[in-house]
């Protein structure tokens, strides 16, 4: 993401694109404390695993990995403790209807500040099988060839 409109990207989940077909991208809230604020403005978090299910009418992220605050001693909290995403009640009760009836995932696709908030990008995400990823793979791979051959072709 630019850096212009105060959006300043922490982190991305690259792994997200390759396993799953994005349908839909929501951005949310997330709940946070002092430390863990702290340890995002030094880049320490981890996407990766993450994943996001509702509970009792409100979204939470699991697996998302912020690492303990250096400075921090006895304020730290549990890195892998569950956050919980601020969303309106409307967008939350739709979210769970498709993840229940239609084998959607919520996925978790990058974390950012946005002024001084910091935001989450929610991905409506199917999966992908393996043939799947063979064929992105392959068309990514020939769209590489094809740029290279311009740009050989232009000197």
């Amino acid at each position: 993401m630019p850096k212009s409109d105060g959006i300043k990207q922490i982190a991305a989940n690259r792994k997200a694109f390759h396993d799953y077909f994005v349908e839909e991208r929501f951005e949310a809230g997330i709940q946070l404390h002092g430390t863990e604020v702290k340890s995002l403005r030094q880049g320490a978090v981890n996407l990766k695993e993450a994943f996001c299910h509702v509970k009792n009418g409100e979204l939470f992220v699991q697996g998302m990995h912020i690492s303990p605050y250096e400075k921090g001693n006895i304020f730290n909290r549990d890195p892998l403790r569950p956050k919980k995403l601020l969303m309106h009640k409307r967008e939350i009760a739709r979210l769970y209807g498709k993840v229940k009836q239609e084998g959607y995932a919520l996925i978790p696709l990058s974390l950012y500040f946005k002024g001084s908030l910091v935001k989450l990008e929610l991905g409506l995400c199917k999966g992908k099988k393996l043939h799947d990823k063979r064929d992105s793979e392959a068309k990514k791979d020939a769209r590489r060839d094809m740029d290279r051959i311009i740009k050989e072709h232009n000197k």
